[in-house]
């Protein structure tokens, strides 16, 4: 199966160095629609098979526009959503003291297994996208299949088909409406393409 891993475009938070995790439904700012539509130029001509979303606002409505461009419909699956940051949902960056800034200095350094205060932990957000692509390898395993979804959610994805540990997630990146792919075999997966943003240029 290849696997085109997109995140969703730009939010105001985003701009704003706000924190967004599922608690947070926030939608596409402008910014973020112009770079959805570019996205969607860029995959218009993949042999595209299946759409499949987080169900939060800005990451289906990424997906929606790429969806009209490629006419293949988008199916929404819950297990793609963000990461619950609990309590730090909301907050923005500047904003965090104490515990706080404890906890999202340690989610961003990929501490895998302590969940954040009142949400989850990076592997339980690993358990749950694990199972939804395993569910897309056995539908598409010859197929072409995209994913729009979050950050952290991508991440994870990447880390579990490379076998790489969460603690590595500080040293990737994943830049809003960004393409990623993944060749995923029997044999093995393989890493095509990371973080391109080459379509939104111009």
């Amino acid at each position: 199966m290849k696997l085109i891993l997109v995140r969703h475009g730009e939010t105001e938070w985003n701009r704003q160095r706000r924190i967004q995790g599922s608690r947070s439904d926030t939608r596409l700012s402008q910014e973020g629609l112009k770079e959805a539509d570019r996205l969607a130029a860029a995959l218009r001509s993949e042999p595209i098979d299946a759409i499949y979303s987080s169900p939060l606002k800005r990451a289906a409505e990424t997906a929606q526009i790429l969806a009209d461009a490629c006419k293949v419909p988008v199916r929404l699956v819950d297990e793609l959503r963000e990461i619950d940051l609990g309590e730090l949902d909301g907050m923005f960056e500047r904003e965090l003291t104490g515990r706080y800034e404890e906890a999202w200095k340690g989610l961003r350094e990929g501490n895998a297994s302590t969940p954040l205060p009142g949400g989850e932990s990076l592997q339980d957000v690993q358990t749950r996208t694990s199972w939804a692509i395993d569910r897309m390898l056995e539908r598409h395993v010859d197929g072409t299949v995209v994913v729009v979804a979050h950050l952290l959610t991508n991440l994870a994805i990447l880390c579990q088909a490379l076998e790489m540990d969460l603690s590595q997630v500080i040293q990737l990146r994943q830049a809003p409406a960004s393409i990623t792919v993944l060749d995923m075999t029997t044999r093995g997966n393989s890493l095509v393409r990371f973080n391109d943003t080459c379509h939104l240029e111009g």
